[in-house]
């Protein structure tokens, strides 16, 4: 009878693959040995796999020079990293090891860029392409960015006041963006992003604040939709829409010159994912490419800003499964030893799904359960729709510890939880580790911060005074 967990995963899913292994029993992340992770520093753990950073950026740098090259594409491709998807140091410095780019979303995130170019990680030959509604702050910091002569800093146009606040304070010309208003889906409670304007508005504000602004040159077109970019009608036909746009505008603004697509690349949430990136991005460039020749345009340079693409597939969270509760004759619920909204928040923000696995014990028999954090909130609860609103791990036994991780963490999960900060019930941050690979391949860990202590949470709370 092939009643253990490995035969399950066998007849589910094709395994190993290309990140996940086993080796001498126990899961194995990217070569990572997990439980050798989980005896050094316990559980529950988050971690951080550098390399994989990299490792995706390089991979669609590949697959759009591929695609230029094969449609003659006569435009250039930058590759920007979403700063918000993970603000840390150390994806930062990662990510810029592969000659990349930067966006940026809000006013400290050019305390960043600062503080990057004065260790000499950016030059002001890096694009740093700032999005988002700009309060005052905001606008200071992208004028005090640009006045010390980074040039190559874009402002993205987020409404019609921008300009004026920006040329305030900003001394001499500098180029800008505009971002368009991308209709959104039925489902959406909303036809139009709040961000960005709209469509047919495009054309009437170039002409009415830029066209005979002499301290303004319009460089990019920005083009954005909440779903990402999918194999879809919906998605193909917005990105129509916006080429149309480009091309109408670029008949009367010589200057413009690149098409910002965004990011929305999907990253693996389950073994069954299946995503042809070449061929998306082939299609997107060939789609650019017939436009601007029905038109008559020459072609833009492209831009892209994956964040959660970037890195997200580096991330993981390791828990132990602490007790089992049978709730009635069908529900068994695994408590794990941390909370799902603090330490993933985006599974009960979003219903968000991650690769889940067990770490341990993949030989023995399997029982359908549902998971739950510690705090006392009825949504701390983890329920994959892979499994039919169930998880399917191996058979709690109390006298064998049982280890589950969440995989591709790595975007957003620490700043929606609030890093370092109060945590919901005063469940304490895990242990976070930095793994990186030596000059010879062998992996090597760094702890990066601690598990947060009673101390922590009541000095913030105002107890130690």
């Amino acid at each position: 009878m092939n009643t253990k967990y490995i035969d399950l995963i066998n007849q589910s899913f094709y395994f190993p693959q290309e990140e996940f292994d086993l080796n001498d029993r126990h899961l194995e992340f990217h070569g990572i040995n997990l439980m050798g992770l989980v005896e050094q520093y316990g559980a529950p753990l988050k971690f951080t796999y550098l390399p994989q950073i990299s490792n995706n950026i390089n991979r669609a740098k590949g697959w759009f020079d591929k695609a230029i090259k094969a449609n003659k594409y006569k435009g250039k491709y930058n590759y920007c990293y979403c700063t918000k998807s993970s603000h840390f140091k150390h994806v930062l410095d990662e990510a810029l090891k592969n000659d990349i780019h930067i966006e940026t979303s809000s006013a400290f995130d050019i305390d960043i860029v600062e503080s990057l170019k004065a260790e000499g990680k950016i030059t002001d030959k890096t694009y740093v392409i700032s999005n988002g509604f700009k309060r005052d702050k905001y606008i200071t910091n992208i004028a005090r960015l640009i006045n010390n002569g980074h040039k190559n800093c874009i402002p993205i146009i987020d409404n019609y006041e921008e300009i004026d606040l920006l040329s305030k304070e900003i001394k001499g010309k500098f180029n800008i963006g505009i971002r368009i208003a991308s209709e959104e889906e039925p489902k959406f409670e909303f036809y139009t992003s709040r961000l960005g304007i709209g469509y047919k508005n495009i054309l009437p504000f170039y002409r009415s604040q830029i066209k005979e602004n002499k301290k303004v040159k319009l460089k990019m077109l920005h083009f954005f939709i909440n779903t990402g970019i999918r194999d879809n009608a919906y998605y193909w036909n917005e990105l129509t829409k916006c080429l149309k746009v480009y091309t109408s505008l670029k008949r009367i603004c010589p200057s413009l010159d690149s098409l910002n697509i965004g990011g929305g690349f999907p990253i693996k949430n389950s073994l069954a994912f299946d995503f042809d990136y070449e061929y998306i991005v082939g299609e997107i460039i060939n789609q650019i490419k017939l436009v601007c020749e029905e038109e008559e345009v020459e072609v833009p340079n492209i831009f892209t800003e994956f964040g959660s693409f970037t890195v997200g597939e580096s991330g993981g969270a390791i828990y132990e499964v602490l007790y089992q509760k049978q709730q009635n004759d069908r529900e068994k619920w695994n408590m794990i030893n941390s909370s799902f909204i603090t330490t993933l928040p985006d599974t009960w923000a979003i219903n968000k799904r991650f690769v889940m696995l067990p770490i341990n014990r993949w030989h023995e028999s399997y029982e359908r359960v549902l998971l739950g954090g510690l705090t006392c909130d009825s949504d701390d609860y983890y329920n994959s729709e892979q499994h039919m609103n169930a998880i399917y791990l191996p058979k709690y036994n109390k006298e064998k510890p049982l280890y589950i991780g969440f995989f591709n963490t790595g975007a957003y999960q620490e700043t929606i939880g609030g890093f370092g900060g109060l945590q919901h019930c005063l469940i304490p941050s895990p242990k976070h580790i930095l793994i990186d690979r030596d000059a010879d391949g062998n992996i090597v860990t760094k702890l990066f911060s601690e598990q947060q202590k009673s101390e922590d949470l009541l000095k913030i709370l105002g107890y130690d005074k």
